[in-house]
């Protein structure tokens, strides 16, 4: 009777520690934050890297392989080049652009 106790209890432990790793709509499991966290770094190494973007003022974050873009750069060609750098990073799904050029609003 106390094995099946300690045997029961220790299933609901086990299952409550993967579902509260696990990722829903709004939130990410571990393992999706370690990628995303890889992501975002190697697309800010590959803006950083491109030659023809001078702007050090554009912001990457990543949410569930989803890049989002932002800050301000100084042309409409220089969006278009971050957004065209970030596609071609391995685990981007999709780029979202919320980039700015200077002066315009």
């Amino acid at each position: 009777m106390k094995f099946q106790r300690c045997m029961t209890l220790f299933v609901a432990v086990i299952m409550a520690l993967a579902l509260g790793c696990a990722s829903t709509s709004n939130s990410e499991g571990t393992g999706e934050y370690l990628d995303d966290t890889a992501i975002t770094a190697k697309v800010q190494t590959a803006i950083l890297q491109e030659a023809s973007l001078t702007s050090a003022e554009i912001n990457v974050e990543t949410f569930k392989g989803v890049v989002q873009l932002s800050g301000f750069v100084g042309s409409r060609a220089e969006i278009n080049t971050a957004v065209q750098v970030a596609r071609k990073v391995e685990g981007v799904k999709s780029v979202r652009n919320d980039m700015h050029v200077k002066g315009q609003q």
